[in-house]
């Protein structure tokens, strides 16, 4: 009797559709109708306030108080923001301005880089302690300050000048919580260590390691404190004069008035102040979007 032998039929591999074969070789999943209808109605919500703010510099003031207001610009623009730029001094007013925000967000990137380096990867008695009385500070109204922090300026005879705005904001108690823990993540112990054994001393490990490494949280850190010194109102506004040394809040917060505010110039003057962040953002937010990109990826 003779067998005969059959060969096994090969097995059927699955289909895969295209979408988990480009998902599983980390190709781009493209976004469907829905979410671009949300994001579209998003994007325009975000810039409406811009756009409206525009739109009533452009105009005057009798315009403004019609019913149903204007939603398309004017021929007034550049005349009401040339009035508003002499009226309110802006000129000096976004130089102090530059000098305050400038100084305070290079300040607090650097000290908070290093404290938070120290709070993350070093061992010394009481860490803890001072981590948490750090994160206590936070939670502390500034309000709270203002009037110790009007009475030292007041002694040292700061009224009116820019130091008085400078000093108090050089450190930053979010700052230092924000690279500690950024640092714990994005800075290996192995790396440290390796530049302990070839005799690197711990300023040689924060400059050539530390600050390198924690460069994408720095620049995020910069933008974010920059934008808060340069919308900071309420202690410029206590410490300085309009007619002084004025920063752009200060100087905007005396624009327009009289016995009836005329709005087309305070909104002129606030477009005038916002456009420098804006033009910020333009120059440097592809370079701090990359930086937290390359910050999040693990390799």
């Amino acid at each position: 009797m003779t067998t005969t032998l059959t060969k096994p039929a090969p097995a059927v591999e699955p289909k895969r559709t295209r979408r988990s074969k480009s998902a599983r070789a980390g190709g781009t999943m493209h976004a469907g109708p829905i979410a671009y209808t949300i994001l579209a109605l998003f994007s325009i919500g975000s810039l409406f306030p811009l756009v409206w703010t525009a739109i009533a510099a452009s105009r005057n003031n009798n315009r403004l108080a019609e019913t149903p207001p204007p939603f398309w610009f004017g021929g007034n623009l550049f005349h009401n923001l040339d009035v508003a730029w002499n009226e309110a001094n802006l000129g000096q007013a976004f130089l102090n301005t530059t000098i305050v925000a400038g100084i305070s967000a290079i300040t607090i990137v650097v000290l908070s880089t290093i404290a938070g380096f120290a709070f993350a990867k070093l061992r010394f008695r009481g860490r803890n302690i001072l981590m948490l009385t750090v994160i206590g500070t936070m939670m502390v109204p500034p309000q709270l300050s203002i009037i110790p922090l009007y009475m030292m300026v007041a002694k040292l005879n700061w009224a009116d000048q820019l130091q008085a705005v400078i000093f108090p904001s050089l450190v930053s108690a979010f700052g230092v919580f924000f690279m500690r823990q950024y640092l714990l993540q994005a800075l290996p112990d192995e790396l440290i260590e390796a530049a302990r054994v070839d005799g690197a001393s711990s300023w040689r490990v924060v400059w050539h390691i530390v600050f390198p490494a924690a460069r994408p949280a720095m620049a995020v850190l910069g933008m974010l404190m920059f934008v808060q010194a340069w919308n900071d109102f309420l202690w410029p506004f206590l410490v300085l004069t309009q007619t002084g040394n004025p920063t752009v809040q200060v100087a905007l917060a005396g624009l327009g008035r009289g016995y009836t505010p005329d709005q087309s110039l305070i909104m002129a003057g606030a477009l005038l102040g916002t456009l420098p962040l804006l033009l910020v953002f333009a120059i440097f937010g592809k370079q701090i979007v990359g930086g937290i990109m390359q910050g999040a990826v693990k390799g």
